[in-house]
């Protein structure tokens, strides 16, 4: 009897296993930078098939940089955001679709009045596929653009996580000045634009 009990308790959780493992999500990873990650972060979380977007840095020498240091524009990173999607919902192009409409790409190491390498546009691919992606997005929506496109597609080597201070920020701030006088009215933008989705409060 103990026998029967254990063999059934063993192919209960075989069956367990199996259902769980049918409910794990295959994510994929996008790096994008344009400009401060806030914004960024911001725009990228309302997109239906991402399941979060978090701020850091990559694409420089420094590591472990702190935000202090970015800030200088001598660590050679650039502030990105990892985006991590559900390519069934999502894909790669369409975030590329609303990286090209949420910043301008036009803009060399700059995106109004931030200056510096550190807010240069910029794709960094995680493999070979995301880097053909890239390379023929960019191709496309060049002709979008009255003046060429400056993204650079570079190599991702490693990515910093940014402190927690930063993760968030626009959800967790929207009173600050900066979320409010220049992340929320791009939002605002971007959803008359139907670009994403109108957030429903």
């Amino acid at each position: 009897m103990k026998t029967l009990w254990f063999s059934a308790l063993v192919i209960n959780a075989g069956l367990l296993t199996v259902t769980s493992q049918k409910k794990l999500i295959m994510t994929e990873i996008a790096t994008l930078g344009g400009g401060c990650f806030w914004c960024l972060e911001a725009v990228f979380e309302r997109l239906p098939g991402v399941i979060k977007a978090e701020s850091g840095y990559a694409g420089g020498q420094t590591m472990n940089p702190t935000y202090r240091e970015i800030c200088t524009g001598t660590t050679g990173h650039a502030e990105v955001a990892q985006v991590h999607f559900d390519p069934k919902k999502i894909g790669y192009d369409q975030l590329l679709s609303v990286f090209w409409q949420c910043h301008d790409p036009t803009s060399l190491n700059r995106q109004g009045n931030d200056v510096g390498t550190q807010y240069r546009s910029t794709i960094m691919p995680h493999n070979k596929t995301q880097k053909n992606i890239a390379g023929q997005s960019r191709k496309e929506w060049a002709r979008q653009f009255k003046t060429p496109i400056v993204t650079t597609i570079e190599p991702l080597e490693k990515f910093f996580t940014a402190e927690v201070n930063h993760q968030d920020y626009f959800r967790l701030n929207p009173g600050v000045p900066y979320c409010a006088f220049l992340i929320a009215p791009k939002l605002k933008e971007l959803e008359n634009k139907k670009v994403i989705p109108v957030k429903i409060t």
